[in-house]
């Protein structure tokens, strides 16, 4: 496998800095929390790390908006500090991966404060402005995914600016030839500077419709946005004009090259559009992104027949590029809550991390869910985001998933000495590192344990994956790499379940993968509750129905 380029089969754990640990007692985790715990991701057996916006940044969206592309923002450390993290993450085993926020930037930034100051200036088109209508209004109907209109007036100017996201993150325009150069000039800082990949937030928004055309509305029964709720206003329009532009490809093109000078780098395209698998799949086809992933297992659905088609779908779609899957992140519900409900047994987390490893693709783990962290219910007192705030009570926004990771059972589960930017739940204390450390039946020791599995099984890193035809809610498939073909089953309810396969030839149940186990036996699959069979498989005859079944090809 050393002809295979590390991103294939990754399993990517995602820090949020602010939340990881603070070492300097403001109540806000820092590059150096990062440093000190970079042997305890190493020993999860994870690939690489995604830190989440560390740069220079008012704070209006956590760091997603940027007043300074090459600058670390002083509450998180220097560049110093992630020098040396880089270094010690390389001398540990593991890529560093960087997220780049191009399509806007801070309200603070210096283009814009240029670009604000008249029609005029050297920057005065390097950000999307129009003049209003006749009556005073917007120049056309396009919404913020923050809510209300994606246009913020300008007094200076006399002109609206679009910001598709905050006020406070306008949007670039990237019909500029310049704003493009000045942008890959950003990213080559950091390439330089030695990082693995990048991760591109919403990178479908770079472009706009140079038109201003009205997007069309919406019937409400398909209102069904991913990642964010259909009460949202953003869910009644199709956004067919204020992003996923058809320009956006050459300038992926553009981005790649660069990347390509720098050998082993990896990048990974945030998408959610209309129709975000078919937009993975153009945007990874040809010299473009190498991965891509969207929010469709981040929504509340969660059956065998969700994910079997969903990966399916892509499948259709997608014939050069690479899957990356995520079932959490730091924008929606941790999936233990989402999935699992009010009072998620412990063997669901377990459960959930092997189905979503043992998918084709890359994976992105978020910090915490190798604890079994559930959903924090954070008191609209101590609301910190302004998605959440907006839209509170009926959308508690994203504060929940963000509460800082527990270390330990003291106060504030050792996060931090000062007052944490968010509250430590209580019944995260339970689930503290420290505590699930000396405990060899916890979930973290689990989730160890079946990265190590794993990683003896080359098929579930880069195999082929073929969807077997089973009843709700088993999901089974096969991988196959090479001469080795396993099958893999998992039963998502925490009920006992059974199901035919198609005749398997011999076969040889795996052990040690730390799952609650089930047999195979004469093609009947027999799993316990949240349980999970792997067999290693001589032959395997096609299911039936055959519309029920897929393959996904080998890495090339």
């Amino acid at each position: 496998m050393s002809d295979v380029p590390w991103w294939r089969g990754a399993v990517i754990y995602q820090i949020y800095p602010r939340s990881f640990l603070d070492t300097n007692g403001d109540g806000v985790g820092d590059l150096p929390g990062i440093l000190d715990r970079l042997e305890y991701v190493a020993g999860l057996g994870v690939d690489a790390i995604w830190i989440a916006p560390f740069f220079q940044s008012p704070m209006a969206d956590f760091g997603y908006d940027i007043a300074d592309y090459r600058a670390v923002d002083p509450l998180f450390g220097t560049l110093d500090d992630f020098d040396r993290l880089l270094d010690k993450a390389h001398a540990l085993g593991l890529k560093v991966m960087i997220d780049q926020v191009l399509s806007h930037t801070s309200r603070e930034h210096a283009w814009f404060r240029e670009s604000r100051q008249s029609r005029d200036n050297p920057k005065s088109d390097w950000y999307v402005w129009a003049d209003p209508r006749p009556d005073g209004t917007p120049p056309n109907n396009w919404l913020s995914i923050f809510g209300g209109p994606a246009w913020q007036w300008e007094p200076r100017r006399q002109q609206y600016y679009l910001h598709n996201f905050l006020a406070e993150q306008p949007d670039l325009n990237f019909h500029h030839a310049e704003v493009r150069e000045a942008v890959l000039g950003n990213v080559r800082f950091w390439l330089e500077r030695g990082v693995d990949g990048l991760r591109l937030d919403a990178i479908n928004f770079c472009f706009h419709d140079p038109a201003l055309r009205d997007n069309p509305a919406k019937p409400a029964a398909d209102r069904i946005g991913r990642g964010f709720s259909p009460d949202n206003p953003y869910a009644h329009q199709y956004h067919i004009y204020n992003n996923t532009r058809p320009e956006n490809l050459a300038f992926l093109e553009q981005l790649r090259a660069l990347l390509d000078r720098h050998p082993g780098v990896a990048s990974l395209g945030e998408i959610s559009s209309e129709d975000s698998l078919a937009t993975i799949a153009e945007y990874t086809s040809g010299r473009r992104l190498h991965m891509g992933y969207s929010f469709e297992l981040l929504t509340d659905d969660f059956s065998a027949t969700w994910i079997r088609d969903t990966v399916r779908r892509l499948d259709a779609k997608m014939r050069e590029g690479w899957p990356c899957w995520a079932i959490s992140n730091h924008d929606v519900e941790r999936v233990l809550s989402r999935w699992g409900g009010g009072r998620p047994a412990a063997p669901l987390a377990r459960l959930l991390t092997a189905m979503l490893c043992s998918l084709r693709g890359a994976v992105c783990v978020y910090q915490g869910e190798e604890l079994g962290l559930t959903e924090a219910e954070v008191p609209y007192e101590a609301l910190r985001d302004p998605f959440g705030i907006a839209f509170w009570p009926q959308f508690k926004g994203r504060d929940g998933c963000r509460t800082p990771m527990p270390w330990n059972s003291a106060a504030h589960g050792g996060f931090t000495t000062g007052q944490p930017w968010l509250p430590v739940p209580d019944e995260h204390l339970a689930l503290a590192v420290s505590r699930q450390e000396t405990d060899p039946a916890s979930t973290l020791q689990a989730f160890r344990a079946f990265m190590r599995w794993r990683s003896a099984h080359p098929a579930l890193r880069t195999g082929a994956i073929r969807f077997l035809h089973t009843p709700e809610p088993v999901l089974a498939f096969t991988r196959q790499a090479d001469d080795e073909v396993l099958l893999v089953a998992f039963n998502l309810s925490e009920h006992p379940a059974e199901a035919s396969l198609p005749a398997t030839g011999k076969n040889e149940v795996l052990r040690g993968h730390g799952l609650r186990e089930g047999s195979l036996e004469g093609g009947r699959l027999r799993l316990p509750g949240h349980g999970a069979v792997f067999a290693r498989l001589t032959t395997i005859d096609a299911p039936s129905p055959a519309p029920a079944e897929t393959t996904m090809g080998a890495a090339s």
